[in-house]
């Protein structure tokens, strides 16, 4: 792996991590929030349409996936938890889209999007699946 490489997964990596625990984080505290563009706490999960003990789940699911990511080893849990922030990320882009949301609204999932799929590329060799071909 290039030091360029190394240096744009860590940066997307960690700004990803960093995303993620502090949403998350909102979310397990059920913090209140106005307006469409609140933190995703209990008005946002409201707005979009979802009951409020999504919040508990996916602030769960969010620190978990944080913490497979960065820690070493455990390529196949890393592969999870970088599909599960992907579904949780595009689901909350659509449930903005299917609302008529203005790209403002739809901006920090769109940007969490982003750099789940930018971590996940650059990810190193030692954090990737190794496929096995059962047909030699």
């Amino acid at each position: 792996m290039t030091k360029r490489n190394k240096i744009i997964y860590w940066i997307a990596t960690l700004w990803l991590s960093l995303g993620m625990v502090s949403t998350g984080m909102v979310q397990l505290l059920k913090v209140q929030g106005e307006g469409a563009v609140a933190p995703p706490g209990v008005y946002g999960i409201k707005y979009l349409g979802y009951p409020i003990y999504f919040l508990t789940i996916i602030g769960v699911w969010k620190i978990l996936g944080v913490v497979a990511i960065l820690i070493p080893k455990f390529p196949l849990l890393k592969e999870w938890a970088y599909a599960g922030f992907f579904f949780l990320m595009s689901g909350a882009i659509f449930s903005h889209i299917a609302l008529g949301d203005s790209v403002k609204e739809i901006l920090p999932s769109l940007l969490l999007l982003a750099l789940t799929i930018v971590s996940w590329y650059f990810r190193p060799a030692d954090r990737k699946t190794v496929l096995v071909n059962f047909n030699k």
